[in-house]
């Protein structure tokens, strides 16, 4: 199999507030789970840092992976070529520049596609991907979310 399948979720309490992300990668047969707590961040940077944590553990580059997420910012922003933009403005007006040039680097360098689901519904893996964010969120050994600029 020569895919990356990724399930991303994040969560955040108060929005701002403590957050959390939550991911699952799945290559063939081996599936590999991650997740992280912050401190103070919002809802839509988690979700973002859920899908740069798991690019972040690619070993080589012109992968094909495709990324399921329930978050339409992130679907949009990439599926709608509204990044392109962003980038060349300077993300002027935007948020969340710090982890939008994060995440460049690995779409320059893949194929990554997104697909939208449906939160809190019956998809088994972004169930698990909620339940890993909101224990993280929920948990010890918080980091500081040091680009949330809120």
């Amino acid at each position: 199999m020569s895919q990356l399948i990724i399930y991303t979720d994040g969560a955040a309490r108060g929005n701002p507030g403590r957050g959390g992300y939550g991911a699952v990668l799945m290559w063939g047969t081996a599936i590999k789970e991650i997740s992280q707590g912050y401190k103070h961040t919002t809802n839509n940077r988690m979700e973002l840092m859920a899908v740069i944590a798991a690019l972040e553990l690619l070993k080589r580059e012109k992968l094909e992976v495709t990324i399921y997420t329930d978050s339409a910012y992130i679907v949009n922003s990439v599926e709608k070529k509204w990044l392109h933009g962003w980038i060349k403005t300077g993300f002027k007006g935007k948020k969340n520049k710090d982890l939008w040039l994060r995440f460049w680097e690995f779409y320059k360098n893949n194929s990554i596609k997104f697909i939208w689901v449906k939160g809190h519904a019956d998809n088994k893996w972004n169930n698990r991907c909620d339940i890993l964010a909101t224990e993280a969120a929920d948990g010890k050994n918080l980091l500081d979310d040091y680009g949330y600029d809120g």
